[in-house]
């Protein structure tokens, strides 16, 4: 029994500890209300970054429309790329390092008004290249592509329930 009690007066102490440091576990943060039907424009809807976005904003309670004219907010995504260079080559010049770079530009109106001006948010990552197994190195960009997506659309969303 006085083994019990010590784990759980331990674990009380602990979470005494964290709640007092101000430590939060992450959660969604409630939208604006304006933002609780929302128009996401873009020209590409089915870009990874895209698609995570309206996935974000529906967990968080959003009514996405498919008609501008009906929506309360609009978010308009302006440049939606993915860029990839070489950071570093082979003594036989083959690439062996590249970096990948996810750009995201994006504004949001309510009506009329624009509340939230343009924005630019980016995430970089890179990784080491074999052509040898060309396929695990393509499968691991695609990977990373997408969690370059997903941390950009959480950053974006971050922005939006602070408006």
């Amino acid at each position: 029994m006085s083994v019990v009690r010590y784990r759980l007066g331990l674990g009380a102490a602990a979470l005494l500890l964290l709640g007092a440091c101000g430590f939060h576990l992450q959660g969604h943060h409630p939208l604006p209300t304006q933002l609780r039907v929302s128009y996401v424009q873009a020209a590409d809807r089915q870009s990874d970054f895209v698609q995570d976005l309206r996935k974000e904003l529906l967990t968080s309670g959003a009514q996405l429309t498919a008609d501008s004219k009906d929506a309360t907010a609009v978010v308009r995504i302006l440049t939606d790329s993915f860029q990839r260079r070489v950071l570093s080559v082979s003594v036989t010049d083959q690439p062996v390092e590249y970096e990948i770079t996810y750009i995201v530009r994006f504004s949001v109106s309510f009506g009329d008004k624009e509340v939230l001006p343009v924005q630019e948010v980016s995430a970089v990552r890179d990784y080491t290249f074999d052509e040898t197994i060309l396929l695990a190195k393509q499968n691991e960009e695609a990977i990373l592509r997408e969690a370059l997506a997903h941390d950009l659309a959480d950053v974006v969303m971050r922005r939006l329930t602070n408006l």
